[in-house]
């Protein structure tokens, strides 16, 4: 089995969404961040990435036939390489909104999550994220909004310029099933497109998060 489906779209843009999407429609499983917090063994490969180590992405993604999501996307060019024939998803929104989505969610659940709540397990992904995204990719200045959406673009821009047209789908996924289905070259399902993963519900199953941030707004 081998990667037919690549996400190269950053975390906070509808990407567990697209997940489900893309199982509904027979490219599952669907490799997310999600599945390492919930395959511990999963965390290995990543941590070496880290280091500096080449993974060995065909055993990455043994038994998977699509992935999205951070951390994955970080390394969408090299799985554009290991993995040719794959379609290439760009899940976008607006920039903006997901500067904002980024601060109330990911930026605390890596800065306080590594450290508050959840499982051993659960705090070493939040590591690894913060490791890999915030002070990776955005170089520790993932609450600089300027910097960070020069980062998002010159990441769109570079996807661009990398996939070729015919392989490649920039989707926002309020536009729901038709665009993925006709790029797939699959039916359109009778079941409305999957709507998840808000920043409500985010916070939902993160409650020490939604505590902490609430006390930093009090006023002193």
């Amino acid at each position: 089995m081998t990667l037919k489906v690549i996400g190269a779209g950053f975390g906070r843009t509808g990407t567990l969404s697209l997940k489900l999407a893309l199982e509904q429609l027979g490219f599952g499983p669907c490799y997310h961040l999600y599945e390492i917090r919930e395959h511990p063994s999963f965390l290995a490969p990543w941590m070496a990435a880290l280091g500096g180590q080449t993974p060995d992405w065909s055993k990455v993604f043994e038994g998977y036939v699509s992935q999205v999501d951070w951390p994955a996307a970080v390394y969408w060019k090299e799985l554009h390489a290991a993995f040719p024939e794959a379609k290439v998803i760009l899940t976008l929104r607006n920039p903006v909104a997901w500067f904002d989505s980024l601060q109330a969610t990911i930026v605390p659940s890596v800065t306080i999550g590594s450290e508050y709540g959840d499982s051993e397990h659960a705090r070493a992904v939040s590591e690894m994220v913060y490791r890999l995204i915030y002070k990776g990719l955005f170089k520790d200045r993932m609450t600089d909004r300027d910097f960070v959406l020069k980062v998002w673009q010159d990441h769109v821009d570079e996807v661009r310029r990398t996939v070729p047209p015919e392989q490649l789908l920039e989707f926002d996924v309020r536009q729901g099933w038709g665009p993925l289905c006709d790029f797939l070259g699959v039916p359109v399902p009778e079941a409305p497109f999957p709507r998840t993963n808000s920043t409500e519900d985010f916070l939902d199953r993160k409650p020490y998060l939604r505590e902490r941030l609430a006390g930093a707004a009090k006023p002193g």
